[in-house]
Formats: C-alpha cells, sequence, structure tokens
C-alpha cells in the first residue's frame, strides 16, 4: 500500500467512527521523531453547532499522568527531590506512613486505595484544591496493600504527587508544568493547559443515552454536571477534575503529539538523558516485572512494544501511544466517553505500522 493510500485508509477509518455515530468528534495525530505523518480531525466539537478542529480542545483526564511523572522528573533532575524519597520526608500531613516512596506512587505500586473518582469534579469557579484533596484523604486514609508488594493503580498517588511538586517547587502545580514542560515545548494554552482557554473552542462531553454507564450515572455524577440530549447523546457540561496532577490537562491531540515528538527525539527538549531513561525503565515488585514504568504503561502491538497512556472519564476518552521500535506515536482524542479508543486505535495504528 502506498503513502498516500495508507493516509486516504486511515481518513476513511475515522469518517466512520463519527458517521457510524460511536463519537461524536475525534482529533487523530500521528508523529515520528521529524514530522507529522497525519493530523486529522472529524464530526462535531458540540453537537448541532461546532465542528471539531485541530485546534478544538477537549479533556483529556488520566493522559495528564504522564504529563505529572515528566514534572516529578524535572524535580529529580533538579535535585530537589530523590526518586527513592519517602513522601513523609516532604509531605507529613499524609496518612500512609513512611513506607511509601516517589517511585511507587509513580508506578502505582505504593498501595494506595483508589476509589471512583467520577465525583472529584467540580464547575468552573472558584475551588479549594487542597481542602478536596484532605477530604479524600480523611475518607481513604487506609493503604490497600502493602507499599511496593503489588502493582495496583490509583489516582490518589498522583493527585500526592501534584501536591509533592508544590511542595518542592513553591508554585502552583500548574504553574510548575507550565514553565519546566509546556513552554519548553514550546505548547500554548490552547495545546495544553489545566483551565479552559476559550469556551468558544472547547469540545462539549457526550454520553450515549442508551449505554449501562448512563443508567448508574446519577450514582456518580450530580445532575447539574450534565446539559441538553442531543439523539443519541447526553451532553456533559464543561467541568474540571479536583486533581489536576491526576486528570486535569485540557488540550488538543497535537498539543499530545509534541510531547510524544519530542520524546522520539534523540534529544529531549524537557528531560536529560537520565531522567528520560527513568521515564521509561520498567519497574518490578517481589512477583517481577510490571508492565508499568515510571509514567507510563507498557504494552504490545503488532509484536512491538509500546508505551501507552489512557485518560476517560465524564464526556471524553482519548489514548496515546509511543512505539519502541518503529520510532512512531500516534494520539486519539474523542468526546464521547464510552467510544472504545484502544480498538479503533488497533485498527489505526495496524494501517499506520504497516510501512
Amino acid at each position: 500500500m502506498s503513502p498516500d493510500e495508507r493516509m486516504r485508509q486511515l481518513e476513511l477509518r475515522l469518517t466512520e467512527f463519527v458517521q457510524r455515530e460511536r463519537t461524536p468528534g475525534l482529533q487523530y495525530v500521528a508523529v515520528d521523531a521529524r514530522a507529522t505523518l497525519m493530523s486529522f480531525a472529524a464530526g462535531c466539537a458540540a453537537l448541532r453547532s461546532r465542528p471539531m478542529s485541530m485546534d478544538t480542545t477537549l479533556m483529556a483526564y488520566s493522559m495528564s499522568k504522564t504529563i505529572t511523572a515528566v514534572a516529578v522528573l524535572r524535580l529529580i533532575e533538579q535535585r530537589r527531590l530523590g526518586i527513592d524519597d519517602a513522601i513523609a520526608k516532604h509531605l507529613s500531613w499524609q496518612p500512609y506512613g513512611e513506607r511509601v516512596t516517589v517511585r511507587q506512587l509513580l508506578s502505582h505500586t505504593g498501595g494506595l486505595p483508589n476509589p471512583i473518582p467520577l465525583r472529584w469534579v467540580h464547575l468552573p469557579g472558584e475551588f479549594d484544591e487542597r481542602a478536596a484533596l484532605r477530604r479524600v484523604l480523611q475518607d481513604h486514609a487506609r493503604l490497600a496493600t502493602t507499599p511496593g508488594t503489588r502493582f495496583a493503580y490509583s489516582n490518589i498517588g498522583y493527585w500526592l504527587l501534584g501536591a509533592l511538586i508544590e511542595e518542592l517547587s513553591g508554585v502552583s502545580f500548574a504553574s510548575y508544568v507550565q514553565s519546566q514542560v509546556f513552554a519548553p515545548l514550546g505548547l500554548t494554552s490552547r495545546d495544553m493547559a489545566y483551565t479552559i482557554s476559550d469556551r468558544t473552542e472547547q469540545a462539549s462531553g457526550y454520553l450515549e443515552r442508551f449505554s449501562a454507564l448512563n443508567l448508574v450515572r446519577p450514582l456518580l455524577l450530580e445532575r447539574r454536571f450534565t446539559g441538553e440530549r442531543a439523539g443519541r447523546w447526553l451532553e456533559i457540561r464543561p467541568h474540571y477534575v479536583d486533581g489536576p496532577a491526576f486528570g486535569g490537562i485540557v488540550g488538543c491531540a497535537r498539543g499530545f503529539a509534541t510531547f510524544l515528538q519530542d520524546q522520539l527525539c534523540e534529544r529531549s527538549r524537557v528531560l536529560g538523558e537520565r531522567a528520560r531513561a527513568l521515564l521509561y525503565e520498567p519497574q518490578r515488585t517481589p512477583r517481577g516485572e510490571i508492565p508499568m514504568t515510571l509514567g507510563w504503561h507498557i504494552g504490545e502491538f503488532g509484536g512491538q512494544r509500546c508505551y501507552f497512556k489512557e485518560g476517560g472519564g465524564a464526556g471524553f476518552h482519548s489514548l496515546m501511544r509511543l512505539y519502541e521500535t518503529k520510532r512512531i506515536a500516534t494520539v486519539l482524542m474523542t468526546n464521547a466517553t464510552t467510544f472504545n479508543v484502544s480498538r479503533a486505535l488497533d485498527t489505526l495504528d495496524t494501517l499506520l505500522l504497516s510501512a
């Protein structure tokens, strides 16, 4: 298949996802270290009113965690933090004792609990993040497992990493990430930020009205977060995640692709050689190697290793991947909670990697 035909096939698949109403809209970008291989938007940012474009911003949710990990590794490069420091050394007020380390929080091996975080959201306006975190810690103050013994995902762990960054940097989490990660990459607030920079360019999030998730939605999301019905879709009102470090980035696929492209280059503009090695270093517990680095999940696709991070929540679902051998990275962002981004990216990346 020629490169032009491959691109046509990719556009066809992406358009079909929208035409078959699997998602109102989407963005897809593929890059290598030198160039953008493909950039494509389809569907609606807001049903009946605005098309999706490559400038539209969407909520990234847990894809934010990889960026948080990079920010933590910047602190380590600056010798303000040790990778195996106990978090109690810097956050004496956290309830999990002396054994949980920075490495364990990054790799989800700290033994912290992981309650469903869908209610950890708020509408735009005044919000006291530290008070919200303290309430969560008070309600979930006991470790779920012994630190360092097993891999167990925890949003609380990454929320604490955000607090750690603030404690050691002396500035807000968002300010530190902006100066230490976004600015070196040349990213503007329209590419990645922790607030909606332009409401006219922000996508509306949607949930399928006739999905199993919508049946239990009243138990997970307060009524004030839902908007109008639009055919088979229920609109989710603009909101923010309580803990930006575990899921707060608002951005576009182009912004994440810029980060991915930097990671594919021989020299990163954000991380030095040792810090970047840490970002991709597989982690272990006494049971053996786990499918996790200090910021990436580890998978395999098409017979080769890939690093990935998925993000999903109220109204949005996204996934980014970096292929170690092919030196190619892809990102797919959508404004539908229930869209199967993993299956879709499998289809797209199969075409892309067939060269």
